[in-house]
């Protein structure tokens, strides 16, 4: 069984002290590529660096997260305009809208996010934009309003550890664009919803990730005791969602991993 994580924060200080072990033991449990989440003007370099040392191995995207919007400027623009000429950076983001924490005022998210879609835009193959790697919570409203902006400009999108309602996946699937699936699904207080709404998401649309080191899990057994996510449960993860779907997990670990192979256009 070989996985993609699309989604790891590998670059966050918890794995300071042991990041080589972490990905022996993702190997280890049939990782066998991963997307290092660029979330910030200091992570998304990171990220880059990270890639770069681990060559067809790990990957990465650049972007400014909606938390840190504030931090958008022009030269921010410039920065990560930059990164974005590494072949090893397979996508804009992570960038969207989050109304739930409001660490940044919403008119500073929607300019953030306005110039990294055009960022994805301006760096078009094939008449195709660059992949974008997308956050959306509490927002669904002003985010639709904002793609469809630029509607007919975009390339591949993926609503990255998605957890919302029926309507928001429906909505996103009616654009064709992906879902990232976390272990927010074996979360029985949050997830619940999640078991159902599986089932219909498309197999040429579905992904999944671990947003290591957040949402470990719930239902992996023993819990660690340090509660860190890492990207060797992404396993645990597959086969949670095979179960809600119906499927055996080596269908849908070699379909999750096709599709995201062709989605970040990996070698």
């Amino acid at each position: 069984m070989q996985l993609i994580d699309i989604g790891a924060n590998l670059t966050h200080d918890s794995f300071d002290h042991d990041r080589d072990a972490v990905l022996q033991r993702a190997r280890d449990a049939g990782v066998v590529q991963m997307i290092i989440t660029g979330a910030s003007r200091e992570h998304s370099p990171q990220a880059l660096a990270l890639a770069q040392a681990h060559p067809g191995e790990l990957f990465a995207t650049a972007g400014v997260h909606p938390h840190h919007a504030s931090e958008y400027t022009d030269e921010c623009d410039a920065e990560m305009r930059a990164l974005h000429a590494h072949p090893e950076v397979v996508a804009v983001g992570e960038c969207g809208l989050d109304y739930f924490r409001d660490f940044s005022p919403h008119p500073a998210q929607r300019r953030a996010f306005e110039r990294q879609l055009q960022i994805a835009t301006d760096l078009s193959v094939d008449g195709k934009g660059k992949p974008l790697f997308l956050h959306q919570r509490d927002a669904h409203a002003d985010f639709m309003a904002m793609m469809k902006n630029f509607d007919g400009r975009l390339g591949p999108a993926v609503v990255h550890c998605f957890t919302g309602s029926r309507e928001e996946l429906f909505d996103y699937l009616d654009q064709d664009w992906h879902i990232g699936i976390t272990g927010w699904l074996c979360d029985e207080r949050r997830g619940l919803h999640l078991r159902e709404l599986v089932k219909s998401v498309p197999a040429n649309r579905l992904m999944i990730e671990t947003d290591a080191p957040y949402l470990l899990p719930r239902t992996v057994r023993p819990q660690p005791s340090h509660r860190r996510n890492e990207p060797m449960y992404l396993a645990h993860i597959v086969e949670e969602l095979a179960r809600d779907r119906g499927e055996d997990i080596t269908t849908t670990a070699a379909q999750t991993s096709a599709v995201a192979k062709a989605f970040f256009r990996l070698s």
